[in-house]
């Protein structure tokens, strides 16, 4: 029973370690997530304080069409972006949830151990106690007759 609980402690173990790397990758994708979104963004300011300077410089009606389509499609990019957000966030959930279940598992195998390993040792004492009484009531008895 001892090695079967030893055996199932040490695949919780490896659970937990799967589950922990599982969790940080899934944090750092949300935190590339929010760096990418954030490059994202800054280049679109960026790209529309150009257009205001070269708006301000004159733009004929071409050049403008284009660059407003271009800012579109940033827009659009930070949109669908934005959208991908909950996907990031819902996996360091559901990470961090199943981190949390084998946890917890791992815990209750340890404790179920130390159990069995205190009520052993409880036993072992039990019965180391009584052979000592044995022992003393042997030699009790042994010294009696040896003195009659």
């Amino acid at each position: 029973m001892d090695n079967a609980l030893e055996f199932l402690l040490e695949q919780a173990k490896s659970k937990e370690d799967k589950a922990v790397m599982a969790l940080s990758k899934a944090r750092r994708e949300l935190e590339d997530y929010y760096q990418q979104l954030k490059q994202i963004e800054q280049y679109r300011l960026d790209y529309c304080q150009q257009l205001v300077s070269r708006g301000q410089a004159g733009l004929t009606a071409s050049q403008y069409g284009h660059l407003n389509r271009f800012l579109t499609q940033l827009d659009e990019t930070l949109s669908k972006q934005r959208q991908a957000e909950q996907h990031f966030k819902t996996q360091v959930q559901n990470c961090e949830s199943y981190w949390l279940d084998v946890r917890k598992q791992r815990r209750s195998y340890e404790w179920l151990i130390e159990k069995k390993q205190t009520e052993y040792q409880r036993l072992q004492e039990k019965r180391d106690q009584k052979m000592m009484d044995e022992f003393s009531t042997i030699n009790f008895n042994r010294r009696r007759t040896n003195t009659l």
